[in-house]
């Protein structure tokens, strides 16, 4: 399989990168094609590749590059699920796939694959499981997907009984056909990614396919809180198990301070340190995969009191004067603000606000009443003061972080908690959110330094 093909990859990027240096020493004729131009690539890839002998096309789609002599066109997951070549592929009968479904294909029978998908909390889930099975089985356990590394880099590498745990996003799934994880784990569903999957109805469907895709010797562990979830994977043949945070249930449960997996007692809720209902969700379902794996309660517990969030997703970063600082740059949407903003009692200074895309900030009115001051940044700041002063809050906005960091210090009052929680992508003044949260933390540390040289 994968073998003597005429394959056509569509985009750069790292899955698409080691998808082409993989296939070509499989004695494929490999053409990658890229609309950014060869300067903006990796220069040490772009050499690589071309060394192995694949054919680089950058900078433009031209119109007469695909044509039916392929075998399979591979898509970057970013790409656009009507993209002309995309199109113009199902046209001319190509296998339309994506790297994870084609290193699947290739994955050795003896690996155990835990897929973990969702709309909000895959990452952190994914996180976490890594972290507890790598405690417990070493260099055995592989992070890869949405989170990690691209499945096929680690084709090579793998050993029997060796456990693949991955983070599985809808556009990977789109372009599924046979991948199924032995472990799957949904965390939740709501409304997402509708301008890639083009309807809410397209999206469900997607996250379900790698549940339809597993059979009666796989196990499909899901959220017992989300009825969207239940309801799109009532028919899945896997054995399906359950986590609840508010209801004991045949499953994974908690219960006066305690979580239970299968009424048998794993460990104290109050040992985990990342706050919020979801973080407790994400959890239990990082507990149940563990436990399909016989992992002791010890390690589990150890990993979990020891865990402190995933980077720039409502990460802690310090306290400074009894004020608490929380990073969560991740927060692009309306629905991770919402997470955000229950997952805290005290008050809040919440950082709003980049780049202007009409989110409806009046969503957050219900995950408010915590709310003491609000921060504007960015190109929509002005609709942030329109919705604070609506509020009554107390509103200032700035155009960049800084300014607008400054004025957090300066408003925050003992005790209590700076959230930067933008319900805004960032791409008005950064590269990537992540960047917007280092800065953040920059910001925290400066101040912390500052304070500790008075």
């Amino acid at each position: 399989m994968f073998k003597d093909n005429k394959i056509f990859i569509l985009g750069m990027a790292r899955s698409g990168y080691e998808a082409a240096k993989y296939l070509i020493k499989r004695g494929n004729t490999v053409i990658l094609n890229d609309s950014k131009k060869e300067e903006t690539q990796n220069a040490e890839q772009v050499k690589e590749l071309k060394e192995l002998g694949v054919e680089l096309i950058f900078g433009s789609h031209p119109d007469d590059i695909l044509d039916d002599t392929f075998d399979y066109l591979i898509k970057n997951p970013g790409v656009p699920i009507d993209h002309k070549y995309v199109l113009k592929a199902q046209e001319l009968d190509i296998e339309v796939i994506n790297e994870v479904e084609m290193a699947y294909r290739l994955l050795p029978d003896d690996i155990i694959l835990i897929g973990i998908t969702g709309t909000n909390g895959k990452t952190t889930t994914t996180t976490l499981t890594y972290e507890i099975l790598k405690e417990a089985f070493g260099d055995r356990v592989h992070l890869i997907g949405n989170i990690g590394y691209p499945l096929c880099s680690l084709l090579n590498k793998l050993n029997p009984e060796d456990i693949i745990v991955m983070e599985v996003s809808c556009q990977q799934v789109e372009n599924f056909k046979q991948f199924k994880p032995h472990i799957g784990l949904f965390t939740n569903i709501s409304e997402a990614h509708i301008d890639f999957l083009k309807t809410f109805k397209h999206y469900k469907e997607v996250k379900a396919r790698m549940f339809y895709n597993q059979t009666s010797d796989d196990i499909a562990i899901l959220n017992m809180e989300n009825e969207q979830v239940l309801n799109e994977l009532k028919d899945i043949k896997s054995k399906t198990k359950y986590f609840s945070s508010k209801n004991e249930i045949n499953g994974c449960y908690i219960k006066d301070g305690l979580i239970y997996y299968y009424d048998n007692k794993v460990m104290e809720v109050n040992h985990i340190k990342i706050p919020g209902n979801h973080n407790l969700e994400n959890c239990l379902g990082a507990i149940m995969i563990a436990k399909e794996l016989d992992v002791d309660n010890t390690v589990i517990d150890k990993v979990l009191s020891d865990f402190k969030g995933v980077e720039h997703r409502l990460e802690y970063v310090d306290t400074v004067n009894g004020v608490k600082y929380y990073n969560d740059t991740e927060a692009t949407n309306i629905k991770c603000s919402q997470i955000a903003l229950s997952s805290f009692h005290e008050p809040v200074t919440i950082i709003l606000g980049g780049l202007e895309r009409g989110q409806k900030f009046e969503d957050l009115i219900p995950y408010m009443k915590n709310v003491v001051n609000i921060i504007g940044i960015g190109q929509c700041r002005d609709r942030v003061k329109e919705f604070g002063d609506k509020l009554n809050i107390p509103t200032y906005i700035y155009e960049n972080l800084e300014d607008g960091f400054k004025k957090c210090v300066e408003v925050t009052k003992n005790s209590g908690i700076v959230l930067l929680s933008p319900a805004s992508a960032s791409w008005d003044q950064y590269k990537e959110c992540e960047i917007r949260g280092a800065e953040f933390k920059k910001y925290v540390k400066q101040l912390k330094e500052n304070d500790s040289n008075m």
